[in-house]
């Protein structure tokens, strides 16, 4: 389903998608262009915030204490796995 919004865009911005879409095929609508460049955004506005979390993590010494003990209670089903 999709749903109809109106949105002010500079004139050059418009000039880019319409250029993006008709010359360079990069979607195959306008609609589409756009909706797919909002999705990409939003990916990297979370990824970075994964990256912020792993980041914090990564000093924390209780999580540290607590992956070197799953480490440690599967590294016989690892090392397993990695057998040929």
């Amino acid at each position: 389903m999709k749903v109809k919004r109106t949105y002010n865009l500079a004139p050059e911005v418009v000039a880019t998608v319409k250029s993006l879409v008709e010359e360079r095929h990069v979607a195959p609508t306008q609609d589409a262009l756009v909706e797919a460049a909002i999705r990409q955004y939003g990916r990297q506005l979370q990824d970075a915030e994964d990256t912020r979390r792993w980041s914090q993590a990564a000093a924390d010494p209780e999580f540290q204490a607590e992956m070197a003990e799953l480490w440690a209670e599967f590294a016989d089903e690892d090392a397993a796995a990695w057998e040929v």
